[in-house]
């Protein structure tokens, strides 16, 4: 039994949600998503709140309860809220600039790295360190943070590379003489 599945999504007051054809779309004041519907869960929208409940009750309708439910909130609450990640680079020589929609990376490497920033996401950089990304769609922000950090995950000798704010960083001991 879902634990999470059971509790219903609030919607707060200048949100507005609609469920048909498939797909819930949920309109805010930091703009409108929406997402398609699954045929193994069933959506109730009723007194300011959506509900999510197993279709049937086999072992899949079930496993998605739990999920899709998360995926609501996680709508509604990127249209009142958004959702950001900030990156931290450390590394001598190592330094990010926003420079419109692309993200330009001196990571180390023989060349620039220039990263296309996808709509609905916006990249800011505080300081040559630091890069924020945000947007209202979870998955996205996500995403793109994870692009980022790929092009160079933090080493365990001295923590050099690109890591989120507050990962830990498992560090090893060198070698000894």
């Amino acid at each position: 039994m879902s634990r999470i599945g059971k509790r219903p999504v609030a919607i707060p007051s200048g949100v507005t949600a609609e469920i048909g054809n498939g797909t819930l779309s949920v309109k805010g004041p930091k703009g409108a998503l929406s997402m398609g519907l699954s045929q193994l869960v069933n959506y109730k929208l009723e007194d300011g709140s959506i509900s999510v409940e197993p279709a049937n009750d086999g072992k899949a309708a079930r496993s998605h309860w739990g999920m899709q439910r998360t995926l609501v909130s996680n709508l509604v609450e990127g249209v009142t809220e958004g959702f950001s990640k900030v990156l931290e680079i450390t590394g001598v020589g190592y330094r990010a600039q926003a420079q419109g929609r692309k993200l330009k990376l001196q990571l180390g490497y023989s060349h620039d790295v220039e990263l296309d920033v996808p709509e609905g996401v916006e990249v800011k950089t505080p300081d040559q360190t630091t890069v924020e990304v945000s947007g209202i769609d979870k998955q996205a922000v996500g995403q793109f943070a994870a692009e980022v950090r790929r092009w160079r995950k933090p080493e365990p000798y001295k923590g050099k590379g690109i890591k989120y704010r507050g990962e830990y960083i498992f560090r090893k001991e060198g070698k000894k003489k």
